[in-house]
């Protein structure tokens, strides 16, 4: 798998890296630790998790398989803070004391005296940036963190961001793919201006990308369950069907698949570093690294992004 640099600093990225929100929820120990092998055994390195997901036990769950189904020099581990949920009710508190006390945690949920690169999940409007920034500051020069980014901030909050800290900051995680490309307004501007790298979630569109929901919900899918059923219905509405029906069309044309298609398109564009995919078993994942991951032909790209603009 090709390793990339993210923006302008040194650190290094598989071009997919892999999400584990429905660890210790959707997707169990058993089908994980297959995940988590076959990726890293395809050359995959950062494992991409959050204190919220699944109220730790994601990282819980990745802590447990390390040395066991992988070791811990083979990864990068990303996962980040100010994010929390309990009772179906989400808070966001970015507050420093908030922010290292969730690091402490993530650290030993996770088995490990370091994060890969650590992110404010969050921008909090209810508390000063440059608080939040002490956090990230802080963890990075005491070692806990090597790298460390901002996750969901959007043009003018990643710009304002970058500009009054007084250290690097090496990442924003944001939504990006061919049925979202609000990224691409100010966001993906302000990203490269500050020599940050984009690492995209939901790069096939929260799994409508991959061609699954054409005149259909599968009984297995997100969209069928009642956790995640809100989670992919905006992106089955008719606007993005069209985006799905060209990909399919290209994908047909190119002898390739809807997903690789989607794939390839956004790991081409300015700014990304790499997509976090989000695999839910070892057949789903498979079917990834299964995917070219080249460049598209000029004219198809073309034609998919007039089919997709926003």
């Amino acid at each position: 798998m090709q390793q990339r640099y993210v923006g302008n600093s040194g650190f290094r990225v598989s071009s997919l890296s892999l999400g584990t929100m429905s660890w210790a929820q959707e997707t169990d120990e058993q089908d994980a630790a297959e995940v988590l092998h076959a990726f890293v055994a395809a050359g995959g390195t950062v494992i991409d998790t959050a204190a919220s997901y699944g109220q730790g036990r994601a990282e819980a769950m990745l802590g447990s398989m390390l040395g066991d189904v992988v070791a811990r020099s083979e990864v990068v581990i990303s996962t980040k803070a100010g994010v929390s949920s309990s009772d179906s009710r989400r808070s966001i508190n970015a507050s420093r004391g908030s922010m290292l006390s969730a690091l402490d945690a993530s650290l030993a949920r996770l088995g490990t005296d370091y994060i890969d690169i650590w992110f404010a999940h969050e921008w909090d409007p209810n508390v000063p940036l440059d608080e939040t920034l002490s956090a990230l500051e802080l963890a990075q020069r005491t070692g806990r963190a090597r790298y460390v980014g901002i996750s969901n901030y959007n043009g003018w909050q990643t710009a304002k961001a970058a500009a009054v800290a007084g250290f690097t900051l090496v990442a924003n995680q944001s939504e990006y793919s061919l049925v979202q490309r609000k990224a691409e307004e100010e966001l993906i501007p302000a990203v490269e201006d500050a020599g940050l790298g984009l690492m995209a979630w939901a790069p096939l569109g929260r799994g409508v990308l991959s061609g699954k929901y054409r005149g259909q919900i599968p009984a297995d899918s997100r969209a069928a369950q009642s956790r995640l059923a809100a989670y992919v219905e905006p992106y089955l509405e008719p606007g993005a069907s069209r985006v799905v029906e060209a990909v399919a069309m290209a994908a047909r044309g190119l002898g390739r698949s809807p997903l690789d298609v989607s794939l390839s398109w956004l790991l081409s564009r300015p700014g990304v570093a790499t997509a976090i995919i989000g695999a839910r078993n070892a057949v789903q994942l498979k079917e990834l690294l299964d995917a070219q991951l080249t460049v598209l032909p000029a004219e198809i790209s073309r034609a998919l992004e007039d089919v997709s603009a926003p």
